[in-house]
């Protein structure tokens, strides 16, 4: 026998009357540009550094296009560069960009993630069962959901991954 729903049989959204509290990293991504420095183009020959030639690349750039941009500095050759090349160009990039990182686009974020999470007050997640946030539109790196969790996991009651339909459980206080 079939039995056919009345309109006394509710439906029930379990999914709105949870408790679980949204955690959601893309809220906290840092707006603004992304750019992203390769000196292999101020290398001789794209690998060897000359320290007359690479001084005079870096004084001969325009700074300007990077201001209160998040940069990363990389060089995609396999050469050997000193420390200190990295360091003349933070001397040049610093009255302009938001923050300088040694590495790819990728570290950029990690970094800027990092920094964030570090400094975030988490008091409301306090004893809750959270759920990290699991797709995103903005390219939060792998690391800040590794973060978010050993942050989270000080605080929160339980902690879950994904969306509230179809969570993956990840901690559960004892």
């Amino acid at each position: 026998m079939i039995k056919i729903a009345s309109l006394e049989d509710k439906i029930i959204n379990r999914v709105s009357e949870s408790k679980l509290v949204t955690f959601d990293l893309e809220a906290y991504y840092p707006e603004g540009d992304r750019m992203a420095i390769d000196i292999k183009e101020w290398l001789y020959e794209g690998i060897i550094l000359r320290e007359k030639d690479f001084r005079v690349a870096v004084t001969a750039h325009d700074w300007t296009i990077y201001r209160d941009a998040y940069v990363a500095l990389y060089c995609s050759a396999d050469a050997i560069v000193p420390a200190w090349a990295y360091m003349l160009i933070t001397t040049s990039l610093q009255p302009y960009a938001r923050k300088i990182v040694l590495g790819d686009l990728q570290a950029l974020e990690t970094v800027l993630y990092q920094r964030i999470l570090s400094d975030l007050d988490l008091n409301a997640f306090k004893d809750k069962a959270v759920i990290i946030k699991g797709c995103s539109h903005k390219p939060v790196p792998p690391d800040a959901y590794v973060q978010a969790v050993f942050n989270l996991q000080g605080v929160a009651k339980s902690i879950f991954y994904g969306e509230a339909c179809s969570s993956v459980p990840l901690f559960k206080r004892k």
